[in-house]
């Protein structure tokens, strides 16, 4: 498969219209330097579209600044899954980019997404790398131990099938065709970002072929109120991110359900493991998953899988303690 490095006059003769969904909760501070960031794209065809998640700070007035550039939509708060749902129903986009309120593009990535797009045809997503920056906007120097060296055309869909997942590190820069995602939204809605980009990513790699690209075309900024990412102790969000992805990947597409069952477990192990016994038990989608696979092989099988996934996170939790004091004996 050949990549095109830079743009060829087919691509000039291609402009597929570009939906930019931005999806916002409190972020005032980062909000008008992200917008700006999206009306800066090198490429012409395009809009953008912002989604407020019943913000109580002051975005609301940042983004009426930019009522005669963007689209806005104002909603009360019911979590980011609603926000990618409301902001893809009412865009027209051939191709969808999704942008968090306090992360920034670089002005090329609209032209870059759309000439891969357009010289390859077959792919329906595109996932590249981010740069990292702090709450000033300075570039950080973050170790990404997985991440990609060369662009990566993969179809998984038949591991999925059978459970296995991509073995490539999977970036968070999300871009997909339109008719992919009229096959994934609108998703399942939950509070928080329980069910979010995950949902979405597992489930294009199950439903068709796509791109994995080493080029970083955003920035994902690190300000020490991030919901997930470089947060320390979020173990258990994590866990009820894995359970609720699981449990809702199986339900939608049962082409994925051995995949979407694993991740499930994984959570259910994580969650037992962080002694959270209350969210597990009063968990819908864990009465949901049980429900929908209540026979007794299947039950011994994954309660199995589950002992499994606890005894490893156990001791993997042990070897962490105990890696500090082992390197002092060594030094």
């Amino acid at each position: 498969m050949t990549l095109p490095i830079g743009h060829t006059s087919s691509q000039m003769l291609k402009q597929p219209r570009v939906s930019i969904l931005i999806n916002n909760y409190n972020y005032e501070h980062f909000l008008e330097a992200c917008m700006l960031s999206a009306l800066a794209q090198d490429y012409s065809n395009f809009e953008v579209i912002v989604v407020d998640d019943g913000s109580t700070d002051g975005s609301k007035e940042v983004i009426q600044q930019y009522s005669d550039r963007v689209m806005a939509v104002f909603q009360k708060n019911s979590g980011q899954a609603s926000a990618f749902n409301k902001g893809f129903e009412i865009s027209k986009g051939e191709v969808v980019c999704f942008l968090d309120a306090d992360d920034t593009f670089y002005s090329n990535k609209l032209s870059e997404i759309v000439a891969l797009f357009v010289d390859n045809p077959d792919i329906k997503w595109i996932f590249h790398e981010l740069d990292y920056i702090d709450r000033e906007s300075e570039k950080l120097d973050v170790k990404r131990d997985r991440a990609l060296t060369h662009p990566v055309f993969i179809d998984a869909r038949d591991a999925m099938r059978m459970g296995n997942p991509p073995k490539e590190s999977i970036p968070c820069g999300l871009c997909f065709r339109r008719e992919i995602l009229d096959r994934i939204l609108p998703m399942p809605e939950s509070s928080g970002v329980s069910v979010s980009d995950g949902y979405l990513k597992y489930a294009a790699i199950g439903l068709g072929p796509g791109l994995l690209l080493n080029r970083s075309l955003a920035f994902q900024r690190v300000h020490g109120n991030n919901t997930y990412t470089f947060r320390e102790g979020n173990s258990r969000l994590r866990a009820e991110i894995h359970l609720k992805t699981g449990c809702y990947l199986q339900e939608r597409f049962p082409e994925v359900g051995l995949f979407a069952d694993k991740l499930f477990i994984r959570g259910v192990a994580e969650m037992l493991v962080t002694c959270d016994f209350g969210r597990i038990f009063h968990s819908q989608e864990l009465k949901q998953h049980l429900s929908r696979n209540f026979r007794l092989q299947f039950i011994v099988l994954n309660s199995l899988k589950c002992l499994y996934h606890c005894l490893r996170l156990i001791s993997l939790k042990i070897m962490s303690a105990f890696t500090p004091l082992l390197n002092g004996l060594k030094a």
